[in-house]
């Protein structure tokens, strides 16, 4: 029951004024450099937000809780939104730092739009199911505006020792790794190898438990990984590529959006 009274209140759609993009600067930086111990530059934490170049090219995500006010007062969740039309036009994506996606985004470029995912986060007492099939629910509208045919992004386990994660990126190098055509590959110069131990010698079942959410998420949805990981010393996480095609996502979410998403 509490789920449902939780989801009755919540709101997904896009941030419709600046005070609601600072709004879920201000959560990125709650979660990314306050909870997890990223490293803020001087200026981001002097303003206690977490914002970059690529910030005002996004479309930025929400999920608001109006019990708690309205607009900026309510965001509890966000994600970033890059679409390939707009980041052709301003220096391409925030991703290529740190994986060669050349490759994928030629295999797909004739078939529709590409959109890259990134900044997810969702304030702690809100981290529940209803919460995140919200965000799916508005990922989903956007999809169907945009006709966007292959979503991509990296996901991150919170550390930066790879070994740490040794059966889990094993694990997904084994069983996830997506199609050669479209596969992203870490940067030669950042590029950490995700098999790092015998697929024989690892519980797969245990490796599968310990994916964060985010990751089982995506999987679940039909996703693949990309060749490699990259351990981001600013961020304090270990990141790895997602290619994820749409067709699932929206066969899942779009016949619940309309009543709870916005997306124009």
């Amino acid at each position: 029951m509490r789920d449902e009274r939780q989801l009755q209140r919540l709101e997904v759609r896009l941030a419709e004024t600046e005070d609601e993009i600072l709004a879920s600067q201000k959560l990125r930086y709650k979660v990314f450099y306050e909870e997890r111990g990223a490293k803020p530059t001087a200026e981001m934490a002097a303003a206690k937000r977490d914002f970059d170049h690529y910030d005002p090219l996004c479309d930025h995500l929400l999920v608001l809780d109006h019990n708690r006010g309205a607009g900026p007062d309510a965001v509890v969740g966000t994600y970033r939104l890059l679409r390939q039309s707009v980041a052709n036009e301003h220096g391409g994506f925030y991703s290529a730092d740190e994986y060669h996606i050349e490759s994928m985004l030629n295999a797909v470029k004739e078939t529709g739009e590409i959109m890259e995912l990134g900044r997810s986060c969702v304030e702690t007492d809100y981290r529940t199911m209803p919460t995140l099939q919200l965000l799916w629910q508005g990922i989903a509208a956007y999809v169907f505006k945009y006709d966007i045919k292959l979503m991509f992004g990296c996901a991150s386990f919170h550390g930066t020792d790879p070994d740490a994660f040794k059966d889990v990126l094993t694990y997904l190098h084994h069983n996830h790794l997506a199609p050669e055509d479209m596969r992203p590959r870490a940067i030669e110069e950042r590029y950490e190898p995700m098999l790092r131990a015998e697929i024989d010698g690892i519980d797969q079942r245990q490796a599968l438990r310990d994916l964060p959410p985010l990751i089982k998420g995506y999987l679940r949805l039909g996703g693949f990984v990309g060749d490699g990981a990259v351990v981001d010393h600013q961020f304090n996480t270990t990141d790895i590529c997602i290619v994820l095609p749409t067709e699932k996502v929206t066969d899942r979410y779009y016949k619940h959006y309309e009543r709870t998403a916005r997306v124009s």
